[in-house]
């Protein structure tokens, strides 16, 4: 019986290096006592001097903020979006920092660009009293206005966005990237580096390792609203000094932010065949035992006290990369193998009350060490059978060519090539041989086997090539070989799978007669069919 390893211990054996960064962060920007009625007649009571509690004179400060943008787009030479249906924003700004790339620029807004969305916001409503006197009423309700889209790119944050609603009380939101910040800093401090995508991929030094992890860990709520701070001085502010100056500010809130771990890995081909029997072995991780594991919170199952959320494993696949999703409550953990070169596993936290913390910035310290906790929490759980990749590599070690020690290039025993095939039957019959055995030995019993005359020469090669692949070696001071253990085990498992497993069910599948393995293959093949009719797919 073979006891079953966590992820975590068999993904250590093939990591070269890990990193945990802050990734994606999705912020409000928001003046705190704005947020609610009484808040809004405060400020026109205090800051307009108004008497009547209405937000019609607040149509003024939105004219002038939308002028604003308008002029500084112009005067900035910075262009102008207006965004229309089903257009995706992500597609427009990497066009645009494509180009200001291209034009050397390391600071700059990219583009201003303008979209009607949804928001909360504010709106004067006629009510009358017991008397029948008719009176405004500030009421909060929702409503689709435009929002300025001011995407830019930040010499120490690299690319992010800042989004003002045009109407009062001009709610912001903002969006950077963790582990784009990390990169320009390690920039700045002289690492050499290869990027990937939203994760390094290597560094010039290993000992710079270490100087990263501390990078990333530095980030927090200072670099973060100092961001905030910065731009909103440059670019237009919708509320005046003397608004400001009152205690009219923005403050800063989470509304989600991801957490990732990236483990690059030492065989990036094998990674994808380990990542696969990761899902394969887990299907299960999203049962809440498991997800109380993983997150270390009590899932209540009853029904007078019950944790909210779908406990379920999803497996979605984009294109060829498949990833594993389990959730809990709002938030989710999402799994996968990242460009063919590392394992990615990132916890999204979309609500911080999911575990009792607030969501102003000041938190972030918090939610950082149960998004990074979770990570390693979920590869602690998570169970694998058997080591994938040592397996893709020992039948590659094998199968594959080798270069030798002087550069040669030394053929692979193929699987499905007779030769190679019965070049590992012989190895088990040798393997019982004391004085182990010569060319002429093997030409004999391998042409046996193939029904073929074989010549020294031919049979040379065979024997460099089973050397090259370690499988025997030569006596010395002798032209006798002997198998070795590792040549025994592996030719006994590739000449059973081959010979007991592969023709069996090849054979069976033909077979004219119903057979289990054939009536499943048909049953497969229906299903198949009748869901591309059913997606309108078939010709």
């Amino acid at each position: 019986m073979t006891l079953a390893r966590t992820v975590s211990d068999v993904v250590t054996d093939h990591t070269v290096f890990e990193i945990e960064c802050i990734d994606r962060m999705y912020l409000n920007v928001y003046v705190p006592q704005l947020q609610h009625p009484a808040g809004i007649v405060g400020y026109v009571h205090r800051q307009l001097g108004l008497p009547i509690a209405s937000t019609a004179p607040l149509g003024k400060i939105t004219d002038a903020f939308s002028a604003a943008m308008r002029r500084f787009a112009v005067d900035q030479g910075v262009p102008w979006v207006d965004f229309v249906k089903g257009q995706r924003k992500d597609d427009v700004m990497h066009e645009h920092l494509a180009r200001f790339e291209e034009a050397g620029r390391s600071e700059g807004v990219l583009f201003i660009g303008r979209a009607q969305e949804k928001t909360t916001l504010f709106r004067t409503e006629k009510r009358r009293n017991a008397e029948g006197v008719a009176y405004p009423w500030i009421v909060k309700t929702t409503g689709f206005v435009n929002h300025f889209y001011v995407d830019a790119v930040d010499a120490d944050f690299g690319p992010f966005f800042l989004t003002f609603c045009s109407y009062f009380p001009y709610n912001a939101k903002l969006c950077l990237n963790g582990n784009e910040w990390a990169k320009r800093q390690a920039a700045q401090a002289g690492i050499g580096f290869t990027a990937l995508d939203n994760a390094f991929a290597a560094f010039d030094q290993p000992a710079d390792v270490g100087r990263v992890q501390t990078i990333c860990a530095s980030l927090g709520p200072d670099q973060i609203d100092a961001l905030l701070r910065k731009w909103l001085a440059k670019v237009p502010h919708p509320y005046s000094p003397a608004d400001r100056a009152a205690g009219y500010r923005y403050d800063i809130s989470i509304l989600q932010a991801e957490f990732s771990l990236t483990q690059m890995l030492d065989r990036p081909v094998s990674g994808r065949i380990f990542f696969e029997h990761v899902i394969r072995d887990n299907l299960d991780i999203g049962r809440p035992d498991q997800v109380g594991l993983v997150f270390d919170r009590r899932i209540y199952r009853g029904r007078k006290r019950r944790t909210p959320g779908r406990f379920r494993t999803r497996v979605i696949t984009e294109g060829v990369t498949p990833s594993l999703h389990v959730d809990y409550k709002h938030t989710t953990i999402k799994q996968y193998h990242k460009e063919g070169r590392a394992l990615r596993t990132e916890t999204t936290i979309n609500n911080t009350y999911d575990f009792d913390i607030r969501k102003r910035l000041t938190n972030l310290p918090a939610l950082c060490e149960i998004g990074f906790t979770a990570n390693r929490r979920l590869l602690d759980v998570q169970r694998l059978s058997h080591d994938p990749a040592r397996g893709q590599h020992d039948f590659a070690a094998v199968n594959d060519p080798v270069s030798t020690d002087t550069g040669a290039r030394v053929s692979g025993l193929r699987f499905a090539d007779a030769r190679a095939q019965a070049l590992l039957s012989a190895l088990l019959v040798f393997r019982l041989l004391p004085d182990g055995f010569t060319n002429r030995d093997l030409r004999a019993l391998v042409g046996q086997l193939l029904g073929k005359v074989f010549s020294a020469g031919q049979l040379t090669y065979d024997l460099h090539r089973l050397r090259a692949h370690g499988l025997i070696v030569r006596r010395p001071h002798s032209n006798r070989y002997q198998v070795t253990d590792t040549g025994l085990q592996r030719a006994l498992f590739l000449t059973r799978a081959h010979d007991r497993l592969l023709r069996t069910g090849m054979a069976e599948l033909a077979e004219p007669k119903p057979h289990p393995l054939q009536t499943a293959s048909r049953a497969y093949q229906r299903a198949l069919d009748r869901l591309m009719e059913e997606s309108g797919l078939a010709a």
